[in-house]
């Protein structure tokens, strides 16, 4: 495709931080951001050319934004699709709706990756309880039941040790659209973070290892310390899920290294919160190589230039950022939001260290 000139308008579904530092690294380029998103006071908006405050339902708003769009992209999987889908037919929209319909249903998910040959747990998809009682027998106790759509950070999941558990954490849900999945034993949780621009070149900044906190990233360590074996593996993973998308833009794919393989958790059609340590310690950012893939540029570079340890900071902790300021080798990034609630990404940052001397997990 042809690259879209410096002055060209980009849409971006979506006002959180993830839109505000796309919005960033546009203006870099030379390209202005409309934001299209419900919330009053959208983060993204403060950095942004055009806000329009609508709801995704609205298909006169949605309409109207994507025709003053060269391109448009979406800063999170759980927006409706089928707006996105009846826009893709007016303005081009990537990563494309195929990308966004697949990570939008954890079933559709891991069938996407076992077509591609690609392991991930064992799974059953759960309509009612006797389907649910059905799974014990082939996955084992204990086990996940997840809703198939709208979870993340721990949300929307119920752990199940026992079958007296079944029937309470089915009703917990409160949905007939669910999968149970096995539990795996792994050694640590890992993302790789890759781009694919329009021409199908890839770049990937290699894996990374994720601590949770409550169910929320707390920290990302770059590089994961893991055998280049595995590293090459999660990474060929990462490239064949892109592949199989003919994708376009960056996306995330957050893998289990079970010690001798590799297996697939989830994968976010977006840049990603564990990509965020690229702002500081890498050559070309997520953000940016988001922008160059989607408005047809050459890919940059994902060399890193050293080693980062990205922290996020969720509610009051951002109310230390004097001290973070004032410590050496630490960049902040905070996302302008007004309050902190508990459980709420207010910012990150992310430590630098010389290569081969960050700490460990």
């Amino acid at each position: 495709m042809a690259a879209l000139p410096p002055g060209s308008m980009i849409g971006i579904l979506g006002g959180g931080q993830l839109g505000r530092m796309l919005a960033i690294a546009a203006a870099r380029l030379g390209y202005h951001c409309h934001i299209f998103a419900p919330e009053a006071d959208p983060p993204a908006a403060e950095v942004a050319a055009k806000i329009t405050r609508a709801d995704y339902t609205d298909a006169a708003a949605m309409a109207k934004f994507a025709s003053s769009c060269a391109a448009v992209t979406y800063e999170f999987e759980n927006i409706p699709f089928d707006p996105v889908a009846a826009i893709a037919k007016l303005v081009p929209v990537r990563p494309g709706t195929e990308a966004l319909r697949i990570s939008q249903d954890r079933l559709f998910e891991k069938d996407f990756c076992n077509s591609r040959g690609i392991g991930t747990a064992p799974y059953r998809p759960v309509a009612n309880p006797a389907d649910l009682c059905g799974a014990v027998t082939p996955l084992g106790l204990p086990l996940v039941l997840k809703t198939r759509r709208m979870g993340y950070d721990g949300k929307g999941q119920v752990k199940i040790a026992s079958t007296e558990d079944t029937a309470p954490a089915f009703a917990a849900l409160k949905s007939d659209a669910l999968i149970a999945e096995g539990f795996i034993s792994f050694k640590r949780e890992l993302s790789v973070v890759l781009a694919r621009g329009s021409d199908g070149h890839i770049v990937s900044w290699g894996p990374v290892e994720n601590i949770h906190r409550n169910h929320i990233l707390w920290r990302t360590y770059a590089p994961a310390r893991i055998e280049p074996v595995l590293a090459a593996e999660a990474e060929r993973i990462a490239a064949s899920l892109a592949e199989g998308l003919d994708y376009v833009g960056v996306m995330a794919v957050e893998l289990f290294d079970c010690g001798d393989r590799i297996l697939v958790n989830e994968m976010a059609p977006r840049v990603h919160n564990s990509g965020h340590w690229t702002l500081d310690a890498a050559v070309t950012s997520q953000f940016e190589q988001h922008i160059r893939a989607i408005c047809g540029l050459p890919l940059g570079s994902g060399e890193r230039l050293c080693d980062a340890v990205m922290e996020n900071l969720i509610g009051d902790e951002v109310n230390a950022w004097p001290a973070l300021l004032a410590e050496p080798g630490t960049k902040l990034h905070l996302y302008g939001k007004a309050e902190a609630r508990p459980g709420r990404k207010m910012g990150h940052v992310n430590r630098l260290y010389p290569t081969g001397s960050a700490p460990q997990p």
